[in-house]
């Protein structure tokens, strides 16, 4: 899939709240912000002054549109950018002379466990077993694609639900995002964010990355105890655990050994307690350093397909630097400047010249 033709896109966003309610002609400025740790966020600047000559008067403080928990939407065009509920208004009022403005803060369903905090343990559950009643818990449908074993103990101690879920997805490498009223759990490779292709000078306005080798490792190590076989137990994970996320690019990992020499990272804090457990732990932690390394930090013409969990396939930046980005982190904005997505990618490879 490519990005639209700059023809088609669309220069001014729309509120709808409750799906009724349109307020983009008050709009100033708008953020949104999604990473791959989930929790979908939205900050909206309005106008909140009437000057229309039938009195003037605070525009949005009569509670009946903007209101906390009602459906809060961001639409370009026929697209969906943002699709939450509002969770605070801040009102700003400036010096004499300028127009009061009230800011609106909306979330997506997963504030639901981000303000639910506890302790408990669950015992001989999988990761998928523990995020699903995780999502019962909130009325939420669970769609998780984990592998794993199951845990004799899982502890949340003091935790958020949001921030367990978000601990048990990196101990396995695997992603969180909303979808309506679904929590998706799922590894990178199975997200089926789409691809669309960015050229330099074209939808893609600006692009700054840098290959470091500073975070990379030939090799990761993570050590455990098995408590039914009273031994100890290793998992290790190297290139090969990208699989075929490098295509034709060379790895950190490969230039590290070549450049300094092997580099091995061991973590002994994580305490798996069975040998496949000890191996998905060491696979994720290398797969987490490794496709961070070459990141590059970008502005572009905002299309709804640049999401977290697409692809963007960039072009004109070179032999290094050309080609498949995984996007990582968004934030689409508008202001005095206009409308534009800002996003991270990320590859575990680099080009070869």
């Amino acid at each position: 899939m490519s990005a639209r033709d700059s023809s088609e896109l669309v220069a001014r966003p729309t509120l709808v709240v409750d799906e009724r309610d349109q307020l983009g002609l008050d709009l100033l400025e708008l953020a949104i912000r999604e990473s791959a740790e989930g929790l979908y966020r939205c900050e909206a600047l309005l106008n909140n002054w009437d000057n229309t000559g039938n009195g003037a008067g605070f525009l949005h403080f009569d509670r009946r549109t903007l209101e906390f928990g009602k459906r809060f939407e961001v639409r370009l065009g026929n697209d969906t950018l943002f699709d939450g509920r509002i969770m605070a208004l801040q009102a700003d009022f400036p010096e004499a002379g300028r127009v009061p403005r009230l800011r609106v803060l909306a979330d997506d369903r997963l504030q639901d466990l981000r303000m639910t905090r506890r302790s408990r343990t669950l015992a001989d559950v999988s990761d998928s077993d523990a995020i699903g009643r995780i999502a019962r818990d909130h009325g939420l449908t669970a769609q998780v694609d984990l592998s794993g074993p199951k845990h004799k103990i899982l502890a949340q101690v003091n935790q958020s639900d949001l921030a367990f879920v978000r601990e048990r997805a990196r101990t396995a490498g695997a992603e969180v995002w909303m979808a309506g009223s679904t929590l998706h759990v799922a590894p990178r490779n199975q997200r089926q964010g789409g691809c669309l292709t960015l050229a330099h000078g074209g939808l893609l306005r600006e692009f700054s990355v840098i290959a470091d080798l500073a975070g990379q490792h030939s090799k990761v190590t993570l050590g455990g105890w098995d408590v039914a076989s009273k031994s100890a137990i290793k998992g290790e994970a190297e290139a090969a655990a990208l699989g075929g996320e490098l295509g034709d690019d060379e790895s950190g990992a490969a230039i590290l050994k070549s450049a300094l020499g092997e580099r091995r990272q061991s973590v002994a804090h994580t305490v798996p307690l069975a040998a496949d457990e000890a191996r998905t732990h060491a696979e994720a932690r290398f797969r987490a350093a490794a496709r961070r390394f070459v990141v590059g930090r970008g502005v572009a013409e905002t299309d709804p397909a640049i999401r977290v969990g697409a692809t963007v396939d960039l072009q004109g930046l070179g032999p290094l630097f050309s080609g498949k980005y995984y996007v990582c982190e968004t934030q689409v904005r508008f202001d005095g400047e206009g409308l534009r997505t800002e996003f991270t990618g990320e590859r575990p490879g680099l080009g070869r010249p």
